[in-house]
């Protein structure tokens, strides 16, 4: 104790002593203790104690009848202001014997204070069953993104229950894959098929998909291009037929417009699932989960039909076909089918009951089965040259294949009137095929339109003038742009000469059909079937009203009704006729202000020989036709300030060689009547010689009966 107080001051060993009497005195009689200073004495263990002031003045303190609460007296003589458990304060050396751990509180301290204990929950730890289970599906997803076993997965998930929970783990599965590579992202739509039905509702991967959209402001954060892969998640789901095509339309009106989540969802609609062939497409963008081209496909189709002729086996050949992946290509399975049990009559009692279980467990949609009908309808005639009874023989299956109910009845319509038009006489439809295809091929040799007219009118068959433009189209969209301006270029000469409206709108109507087959082999065929109409519509071929007249013609929903409307949008776009007369590079390559330049020359020379034939060769040679109502315009204009009404005469020739249509004359004449009052301050008659000029077009067919003009109704005499 001595080597201990010479360490203390002569104060410090006052208080020692003090505190060591009061201890005695507290140990022998508590309830009647007090401290004379005011001091109190704590004892912790047996070798630790601590000193602590309690509410009265303090010993050598300058103020006297202020109590100071933790105040500590320094070696510079100041009171220092300490912590309640006598850490010590600014200039201090903390807490005697301060081990660094947390001081243990007694309860029997007479200066206990229970707001000195610490914080400690009542009770054992609540756990969240939704955080267990978001926990438990990371393992699960990143054990399958590496051993890629779809069974364990499927299994690992059955066995975690709480099924309440499973859109939040397609919202896990899918927001992981798109932080990685192709591989996972493809690995997530295949896990996503397998899941469905099965261990996941169809309702729960609509609301795991709702919730990626709802948080795609988020997920764009850490991954820059998170609207574009959920898009193609989205789609992806809608083509294997696990997101209904109505979740598109549905979600759209809940989300925010100008959220990430509104964006995706509009480019999984415009972008993938509008694009032609976008099923094959978007199953192919991240590898494809058969990883088989159209031709490997083709021949799996081909072995799996041949295998179950062998064994008869239906319930395994069913399994093959769903492996395959594709149902977006079931029409193939039923063509080859159903060619099958053409070759090999023997074959065809199991060839319909394959089909039809196909049919009635769901494997194969009732669209996909009357596709594959309609293919093979349209093939009959090649492969009547190796089964002769092969029209006979489609032609008993399809009634029994509709009374069994697993045919729509709605495949006899899709043939219609073409349809019993090429089957009135197989072999005369056939030599016209071949003898059309050599003469088209010809004319894309020789640009001789003249001989290719004279060829086809001795051809003759007037009535199949719709085949051989379809047979034009569809092979110069397998060519290059200069085919296809050629075709186009000849559709217009055609209609002049020998090719009738009724003929190039049911040719059209054919193409348009066929369309969906067209395109398994030219994967841009509904977009260049899209420009061939609206170039029509603007060499005026046809007539913008011949769009609707095309439309009424086709099956609702088909693939040729899209490519109808893209040619409308195309034709009522901005500037559509420069466009589109030069989308294959075609045209003259003017100007609009050079092709009025040529116009007026064109009309001057016109004006001062007087030599019709020569003016109408100059306008054709300018090749643009929808440009022709500023030569109507030029003339009009012309023979009001010449007073020339001869000038007229290069109007009516024009008609009548179907070089002006009524469209441009109505046009032109429209546009005059627009500048009317402007005309009438250089030409006082303008007014009156407009409306002579109205009434002399109207008696010869230039203009419609209900075209309006202002002006007198006398018509100028013209030679």
């Amino acid at each position: 104790m001595a080597s201990k107080d010479m360490f203390l001051t002569e104060e410090q060993r006052e208080m020692l002593n003090i505190a060591s009497q009061n201890a005695d005195n507290l140990s022998s009689s508590p309830k009647n203790f007090s401290l004379p200073r005011s001091l109190s004495y704590s004892a912790k263990s047996s070798n630790q104690f601590s000193l602590s002031e309690h509410h009265a003045k303090a010993p050598g303190c300058g103020k006297p009848g202020v109590g100071v609460r933790h105040v500590r007296r320094s070696h510079s003589g100041k009171y220092i202001r300490v912590k309640k458990d006598g850490a010590g304060g600014k200039g201090t050396w903390g807490k005697l014997l301060d081990t660094g751990s947390e001081a243990h509180v007694d309860r029997n301290d007479p200066n206990y204070d229970s707001g000195e204990e610490p914080y400690q929950l009542v009770g054992s730890t609540i756990s969240d069953p939704l955080d267990d289970y978001k926990k438990a599906v990371i393992s699960i997803i990143d054990e399958y993104f590496n051993t890629g076993v779809v069974e364990v997965a499927a299994s690992d998930l059955s066995e975690l229950g709480s099924t309440e929970y499973h859109p939040y783990f397609i919202k896990k599965l899918v927001s992981m894959a798109m932080d990685r590579h192709d591989k996972e992202k493809e690995m997530a739509s295949v896990l996503l098929s397998a899941l469905y039905a099965n261990v996941i509702t169809p309702s729960q991967i609509s609301q795991g998909f709702i919730l990626l959209l709802e948080a795609a402001d988020d997920l764009s954060v850490d991954i820059p291009d998170a609207v574009t892969v959920l898009a193609l998640f989205i789609a992806r789901a809608v083509v294997d037929d696990i997101l209904p095509p109505a979740f598109i339309k549905k979600i759209q009106r809940t989300l925010p417009e100008f959220s990430k989540g509104f964006q995706a969802v509009q480019i999984a609609e415009k972008s993938y699932l509008s694009a032609p062939h976008h099923a094959e497409l978007v199953e192919r963008k991240w590898g494809g989960s058969t990883y088989l081209t159209v031709e490997e496909t083709k021949k799996k189709i081909a072995e799996l039909l041949r295998e179950f002729v062998e064994s008869g086996e239906t319930f395994e050949s069913c399994r093959c076909i769903r492996e395959l992946g594709v149902p977006f290509f079931h029409h193939e399975v039923v063509k080859r089918a159903l060619v099958l049990a053409l070759e090999n009559q023997s074959a065809e009692p199991l060839i319909i009951k394959l089909l039809k279980e196909a049919s009635e467990e769901g494997l194969i949609s009732t669209s996909q089965m009357a596709k594959g009908f309609s293919r093979l309808e349209e093939s009959l005639d090649d492969l009547s040259l190796d089964i002769p009874c092969a029209r006979c023989l489609f032609q008993s299956l399809v009634p029994r294949a509709i009374s069994d109910g697993w045919l729509d009845p709605s495949i006899l319509k899709m043939a219609g009137e073409d349809g019993e038009l090429m089957h009135q006489d197989d072999g005369k439809v056939k030599r016209y095929k071949e003898e059309a295809v050599t003469i088209i091929r010809e004319y894309f040799l020789s640009d001789d339109i003249p001989e290719l007219i004279r060829s086809l009118e001795e051809l003759g068959n007037p009535e199949l003038n719709p085949v051989f433009l379809k047979k034009l189209i569809m092979l110069a969209m397998d060519r290059k742009n200069r085919e296809k301006e050629m075709a186009s270029v000849l559709l217009s000469a055609l209609h002049i000469e020998i090719f009738t409206t009724e003929d190039i709108v049911n040719g059209f109507v054919m193409l348009l059909e066929s369309s969906e087959d067209t395109a398994l082999d030219i994967l841009d065929a509904l977009d260049e079937l899209a420009l061939f109409l609206a170039r029509a519509i603007i060499d005026d071929v046809l007539a913008p009203l011949n769009l609707d007249e095309i439309a009424s013609k086709l099956p609702p929903n088909c693939s040729g009704m899209k490519t109808v409307r893209m040619a409308r949008s195309l034709v009522f776009s901005r500037h559509a006729g420069e466009r589109i007369l030069r989308c294959w590079g075609g045209g003259t390559g003017w100007a609009v202000e050079d092709a009025k330049d040529k116009i007026s020359k064109l009309l001057e020379e016109y004006e001062s020989s007087g030599v019709v034939g020569e003016a109408c060769r100059c306008i054709r040679d300018l090749r643009m036709p929808f440009f022709n109502h500023e030569v109507v315009k030029k003339v009009l204009v012309m023979a009001m300030e010449k007073k020339n009404d001869h000038v007229i005469d290069l109007l009516q020739e024009c008609f009548v060689q179907g070089l002006i249509t009524i469209n441009q004359m109505t046009k032109g004449f429209a546009r005059v009547d627009d500048c009317l009052d402007d005309l009438a301050l250089d030409i006082p008659n303008a007014k009156e010689k407009f409306g002579c000029y109205v009434e002399l077009g109207k008696s010869r067919g230039w203009l419609p009966p209900s075209f309006h003009g202002s002006g007198a109704v006398e018509p100028p005499v013209v030679s």
